[in-house]
């Protein structure tokens, strides 16, 4: 669905940008790739690689809906991965936080919505679900401010969806690049915040792909979650370091032990499929029914029991030390 098609990546200078734009010239041929984001440096890097005859840059802030407007001028589809996404500088700064996340997720929806674009798919996390902290709440809010766009976009508009993952293996900022840093200085013991902490885990790889099946399954409305592991990170710490010993420095400012993705609120909301949940829209759209127990690949969903919580710390599927210690060489 990719070839001759003009996609915009916001934040494409990232981890998920990078890796997103390597799978499509992989497997497509686009007639546009453009890389859209406000860092000139990373972007001049990343030229220095990414120089294939369809590669578009676009310095621009997700702030400046000029800027995105002329940039999503004949554009196809979106993907919006811009975010300032550090839980505790979210903390500290919270009114920046607000004007990426929230007013820059708005800002995205209305150049899209006037360039006409087709698809629009905006990345999300599972710090949106229930969140305690800063950044999961101004998820929370960009996740519902895509959902409602397709009753503001209307019939013939451009259709939103949200994809909603865990903790993206060896993304800048991560835990596990910082683990490594660390050892690489031959410390011994690894910081730990709380013995009993887990987490989703996803590699790039399969993020990058469910977004691309994401697009393809897509009605308007929807909110993805993949069916993936969790890790505990005692275990994480055994994987990396070869030993048990970790030093405890205590749970971060807007951090929580455990993470959900599908909240036990959303259970009466959501639909199961193989390999991934849905959470359909709460509100009503005005321009159509949409059955969302089938998608536009044919694939057919059912409603998952009450009470349900897709939860890390219950998750039936953890990661053990050697799965996270191969999974580790293989995201090296």
């Amino acid at each position: 669905m990719f070839n001759n098609k003009a996609i915009l990546i916001t934040g494409g200078t990232g981890s998920f940008g990078k890796r997103y734009i390597t799978h499509i010239l992989q497997h497509a041929k686009p007639k546009r790739l453009i890389v859209y984001s406000r860092d000139e440096l990373k972007q001049f890097e990343m030229q220095q690689t990414y120089n294939d005859p369809c590669m578009r840059y676009f310095l621009g802030d997700v702030r400046d809906k000029d800027r995105l407007k002329a940039a999503m001028r004949d554009v196809d589809y979106v993907v919006h991965a811009a975010a300032l996404k550090q839980v505790p500088a979210a903390e500290y700064n919270p009114n920046e936080c607000i004007k990426t996340n929230i007013h820059g997720a708005q800002n995205v929806i209305d150049a899209a919505i006037e360039a006409k674009v087709s698809r629009v798919i905006a990345l999300s996390t599972d710090k949106a679900a229930n969140p305690v902290n800063l950044y999961g709440a101004t998820k929370l809010a960009s996740d519902k401010l895509f959902v409602a766009a397709n009753n503001i976009s209307g019939a013939k508009g451009p259709r939103f969806a949200v994809v909603r993952y865990g903790n993206v293996v060896g993304s800048r900022g991560s835990v596990v690049p910082f683990y490594r840093s660390l050892l690489a200085q031959g410390k011994t013991t690894l910081p730990v915040t709380h013995e009993e902490m887990t987490r989703f885990w996803i590699t790039l790889d399969q993020g990058v792909e469910f977004v691309m099946n994401s697009f393809q399954r897509m009605q308007g409305g929807e909110i993805f979650v993949p069916k993936i592991p969790s890790i505990r990170i005692l275990d994480l710490v055994e994987a990396m370091s070869g030993q048990k010993h970790y030093d405890i420095i205590g749970i971060r400012p807007g951090e929580k032990l455990h993470e959900v993705m599908v909240p036990e609120e959303m259970a009466h909301h959501s639909v199961e499929f193989d390999d991934h949940y849905v959470i359909t829209p709460a509100i009503k759209f005005f321009d159509k029914n949409v059955d969302y127990k089938k998608n536009k690949l044919g694939e057919r969903g059912k409603e998952v029991a009450d009470k349900f919580e897709y939860h890390s710390g219950t998750n039936p599927h953890f990661l053990t030390v050697d799965e996270l210690r191969a999974l580790d060489k293989e995201t090296l």
